[in-house]
C-alpha cells in the first residue's frame, strides 16, 4: 500500500533514513544561521522573538528520532508507517520535510511555509482538508449504537477513510462511504486490510455515487423489471403519483442495503451479492430490491401507497426486514425472469 509519506517523499531522494536525517540537520542550521546573522545584523530581541514566530507556523517540534511529536498516534495507520493521525499540521510538517532541494538564500529571508509550499500543493492541502472536514462529521456519527465502534475503533475508520481519500483525491469523500468501510472493519479488525477490501469494494460501488451513472441505470432497470414481473404493482406506482422511477431505493443501492439491515443480516447480504455474480446474475441488487418490494406486496397495495408513504414505510421498517425471505425471494425472481427468458 502506497503511504502518505511515501507520496510526498521528493522523487530526488534514494538515500533512505540518512539523506532524511540530514535534510532535517540542514533545516536546522539554516534556521540557526538565520537567527544568528539576524542578531549580528542588529536585530536584536525582536528579530529573534519574529522567527521563533514564523518557526511556529511550522509545527515543527521533533523528538530525536526526527519525527515529530504532534503527529504521533497510539493507533498505527495504514497510511504512515510511524502511526499518526491526519490533520492539516502535520501534512504541512511533511511536505515542509519533503522539500530537500530548496534555495537557501530564499529560505533565509522567510521560513514562512506557505513560502515553501507551490501553489499545486496549497490547492492539495485545501482539497485534502475539505475532505477531512466531511470525513470527521461522518465518523462520529457512524453506527454509534453498534458495540464495536468505540473511539478507538472509529479513529481506525477514520484512518482507513482518509487514506482511501488521499489516494482517490479526484473522487474524495461523498457521504456513505463511511457505511461501507464500517463492515468491513468490523470484521476485519485491521486498518490495512479493510483498507484494501474497501478499494477493491469502491471499483464497483464508486459508481452508485453522484456522478457515477450507475443509479439513473438501476432505477430504469428497476422499472423494467417490475413491469415485466409485477405488472399490478406497477400500475399502482404509475397510478399513485407515478413512482416508478423508484428513487425511494437510491439508498439502498448506494450503500447495499446496509442501513436496512442489522449488521448480522449486512453481512449475509453482501456475501450474497457478491457471490451472486458468479452463480446466477451479476445483478442481483436489482432482485434484492424488488424482493423487498415484493415481501411488503400486499401492504402496499392494500393501503395503496403513494411516494410519500412508501418512503415513510420503508424507513420506519429499516433493520426490521427479514434477510433470509428477501434474500429467497430474489432468487425466485431471477429463477422467474430466466425461466420467462428461455420459453420465449
Amino acid at each position: 500500500m502506497t503511504c502518505m509519506t511515501q507520496k510526498m517523499r521528493n522523487p530526488c531522494q534514494v538515500n533512505g533514513g540518512d539523506d532524511e536525517v540530514a535534510a532535517d540537520d540542514e533545516v536546522q542550521g539554516i534556521t540557526n544561521g538565520t537567527r544568528q546573522n539576524s542578531k549580528e545584523n542588529g536585530d536584536g530581541e525582536h528579530t529573534g522573538n519574529h522567527d521563533d514566530k514564523n518557526m511556529d507556523t511550522l509545527a515543527v517540534e521533533e523528538n530525536q528520532d526526527g519525527h515529530s511529536l504532534e503527529s504521533r498516534s497510539s493507533c498505527i495507520s495504514p497510511a504512515s508507517s510511524q502511526g499518526g493521525v491526519y490533520s492539516l499540521k502535520t501534512i504541512k510538517v511533511m511536505l515542509y520535510k519533503s522539500e530537500r532541494h530548496w534555495n537557501k538564500s530564499n529560505l533565509k529571508s522567510t521560513l514562512v511555509i506557505q513560502d515553501i509550499l507551490s501553489h499545486t500543493q496549497m490547492d492539495l492541502l485545501e482539497t485534502f482538508g475539505l475532505n477531512l472536514h466531511r470525513i470527521d462529521k461522518d465518523v462520529q456519527r457512524c453506527d454509534r449504537n453498534y458495540w464495536y465502534f468505540t473511539q478507538d475503533n472509529l479513529e481506525k475508520l477514520r484512518n482507513v477513510m482518509c487514506t482511501y481519500v488521499w489516494e482517490h483525491l479526484d473522487t474524495g469523500y461523498m457521504q456513505g462511504m463511511c457505511d461501507l468501510v464500517a463492515p468491513l472493519l468490523v470484521i476485519f479488525d485491521d486498518e490495512a486490510a479493510t483498507y484494501s477490501c474497501f478499494c477493491h469494494l469502491m471499483g464497483r460501488m464508486s459508481h452508485n455515487f453522484p456522478n457515477g451513472g450507475a443509479m439513473d441505470q438501476h432505477f430504469a432497470n428497476m422499472r423494467s423489471l417490475i413491469q415485466i414481473l409485477d405488472s399490478e404493482m406497477f400500475e399502482l406506482m404509475h397510478q399513485n403519483g407515478d413512482y416508478t422511477h423508484f428513487y425511494f431505493c437510491y439508498r439502498w443501492f448506494l450503500l447495499d442495503f446496509k442501513r436496512e439491515l442489522v449488521y448480522d443480516d449486512v453481512f449475509m447480504v453482501w456475501e450474497s451479492i457478491w457471490a451472486a455474480r458468479h452463480v446466477s446474475s451479476a445483478h442481483f441488487v436489482l432482485f434484492i430490491a424488488l424482493a423487498l418490494v415484493e415481501y411488503y406486496r400486499d401492504i402496499i397495495l392494500d393501503h395503496n401507497m403513494d411516494f410519500t408513504d412508501i418512503i415513510k414505510f420503508f424507513n420506519e421498517m429499516a433493520e426490521g426486514h427479514d434477510a433470509k425471505t428477501v434474500l429467497q425471494t430474489a432468487r425466485n425472481l431471477v429463477l422467474q425472469l430466466q425461466t420467462l427468458i428461455e420459453n420465449k
